[in-house]
């Protein structure tokens, strides 16, 4: 089986020292990414960890094919506990950063300790330098840039940057790379700014050598010659389709269709797009750099979920206006999806949905926990009852869009997955549109026949993101596909993601998680006994629980329960 190579770089940022470690056997059962994260987290993170302490590690991870010239490379991995969901979690971005991070010949980077002092962390193939930066207190991303830039030469692909709202420990504070990509979910950089490192740059020029097969070419011509819309209007391009089967977020979830669609649609996002935007190798360049003339604005994006959370859900009807709030919350550091999804609970709580100046504001506040920021910067689980609206998450993180009262399947895998309310960790909204395969299609309503899908797909998804292979591969990956690039049967393969799967659920029943956190703020039919199918697919307790005895099977590193 194809994995990425290299030592383990351990360090604390508060001793201000590093070693390293070779994890051999580990990378040839992880594969890289997601899984060599999480297996790393689950042997090295008490279990009672804060989110925002000492004691919780992070860990990047590339995996073998960023040693690739295919497209739908670059991407890499970051490992934590989250501040918004309080479990164990993986976030993955695009961007520039993977190739340079490969290149200091490490497999993974674990972070450890907490600086007393502002820092930035220097990574590179010769060892590890720390330097404080004091004047970068509450620096947006692109100022740390810029910083890095001008003092080290090293431009924002070496980078990861947390801006003012890491630092504050907004509890889905991003990590930004490349300046616009984004560690988006679960809070990640809430957890590297209570460490208080500001950033941490890549550089070297001791890439480990893994011999991946031609098909990467024949992968990388196929994504290069797509007539698919994504090339043109990102995953905007399945804007007007998701708001006509009503399954687009609106007013605070308290409607599934747009009356205003056509003004925020794909069709819009395109009009502003001013050139093609990609990620490291990638020809299938889905990307949106847009700029509005008439005020100047350029930013990248906004992305389908961005466009329903800060336009549908938060009653917005003008393009330049979601691309402002995609902007601040890229330079600020905030993941858009639970940035919007709070915005529009505090929109909802004022009935004030639609008034962007007061949107624009209220980023800015959450960044800094101004006022009412402050509230708002704990997330809806938390503030919910204060703003006398209801709770529209799961495991305390925000809904993405796909709604689930319309499409079932993705509903159930909502409450599943165990990074909350994310659309990604199972992605089944495709085989609810008919926009697959008849044969692979599903019907919208109900959930029979699904969840041995979705265990699939949950189990595949983990190895994309151990490879680390771009969800938008999808259409380009079959099973014969998988098994050639890694070097690996299928059915291996799907083992070693539901094995992802099982500590990443095992990390948090330790900390309290069980059938009761797998809900939903609605009722979709025969969720009860589709979410027993689930375990049972999965060989779990009926309670949502993983046993021991699996847990024996699949993990030599998993810590004894207290």
């Amino acid at each position: 089986m194809k994995h990425v190579r290299g030592p383990l770089c351990t360090i604390d940022v508060g001793e201000q020292t590093s070693e390293t470690e070779r994890i051999d056997d580990l990378l040839e059962s992880a594969i890289g990414g997601r899984a060599l994260g999480t297996k790393l987290a689950h042997a090295r993170i008490p279990f009672d960890a804060d989110p925002l302490g000492a004691d919780n590690n992070l860990y990047f991870a590339t995996g073998p094919l960023q040693h690739a010239t295919m497209s739908f490379t670059g991407r890499m991995s970051a490992t934590g506990v989250s501040p918004l969901t309080d479990g164990l979690l993986s976030s993955n971005a695009g961007g520039f950063l993977s190739r340079n991070f490969t290149a200091t010949g490490y497999s993974a980077v674990e972070i450890t300790g907490a600086s007393d002092d502002l820092v930035i962390v220097h990574v590179t193939d010769d060892g590890v330098s720390f330097e404080a930066v004091p004047e970068l207190e509450e620096a947006t991303v692109p100022e740390t840039c810029a910083y890095i830039d001008d003092e080290h030469g090293l431009g924002s692909e070496h980078t990861v940057v947390v801006g003012p709202a890491g630092e504050n420990e907004v509890r889905f504070a991003s990590i930004m790379t490349s300046e616009e990509r984004a560690f988006g979910r679960g809070g990640l950089g809430a957890v590297l700014g209570a460490k208080n490192v500001k950033a941490i740059t890549f550089d070297g020029d001791s890439t480990r050598e893994v011999d991946l097969p031609a098909l990467q070419m024949e992968i990388h011509g196929e994504a290069a010659q797509s007539d698919s819309p994504m090339r043109d209007q990102g995953t905007t391009s399945v804007a007007t389709y998701a708001n006509m089967v009503e399954a687009l977020p609106t007013r605070y979830f308290s409607e599934l269709s747009y009356e205003h669609i056509d003004d925020i649609s794909g069709d819009r996002v395109e009009e502003k797009k001013y050139k093609k935007g990609t990620c490291s190798a990638c020809a299938f360049a889905c990307k949106l750099p847009t700029k509005d003339e008439e005020t100047g604005l350029e930013t990248e994006g906004p992305e389908y979920e961005t466009l329903m959370a800060f336009g549908s859900n938060s009653g917005v009807d003008d393009i330049v206006d979601v691309m402002k709030s995609n902007k601040l919350c890229d330079e600020l550091g905030l993941d858009t999806i639970s940035a919007g999804d709070v915005v529009a609970a505090y929109l909802a709580s004022e009935d004030e949905f639609g008034d962007a100046d007061l949107i624009h504001e209220t980023v800015e506040k959450i960044a800094y926990r101004d006022g009412i920021g402050d509230t708002l910067a704990e997330g809806v689980a938390r503030c919910h009852d204060e703003l006398g609206v209801d709770n529209w998450s799961v495991k305390g993180m925000e809904f993405a869009a796909h709604d689930g009262r319309t499409l079932n399947g993705q509903g159930l895998a909502f409450a599943t997955s165990n990074r909350g309310a994310d659309h990604m960790y199972a992605e089944f909204y495709p085989y609810e549109y008919p926009l697959v395969d008849a044969d692979d299609a599903f019907d919208k309503a109900g959930l029979e026949n699904k969840p041995p899908k979705l265990v699939e797909l949950e189990n595949i998804n983990a190895i994309k993101d151990s490879a680390v292979l771009c969800k938008f591969s999808r259409d380009f990956m079959t099973t014969e596909r998988f098994e050639t690039l890694l070097d690996a049967d299928y059915e291996e393969l799907l083992a070693i993601g539901s094995e992802v799967v099982a500590l990443e659920r095992h990390f948090n029943n330790q900390r309290g998680f069980d059938r009761a956190d797998d809900t939903l703020p609605y009722e979709i039919p025969d969720f009860e006994q589709g979410l027993d199918e689930y375990y049972d697919e999965r060989d779990w307790n009926d309670d949502g629980t993983v046993p021991a005895s699996e847990l024996e099977t699949i993990s030599e590193t998993a810590p004894a329960d207290d």
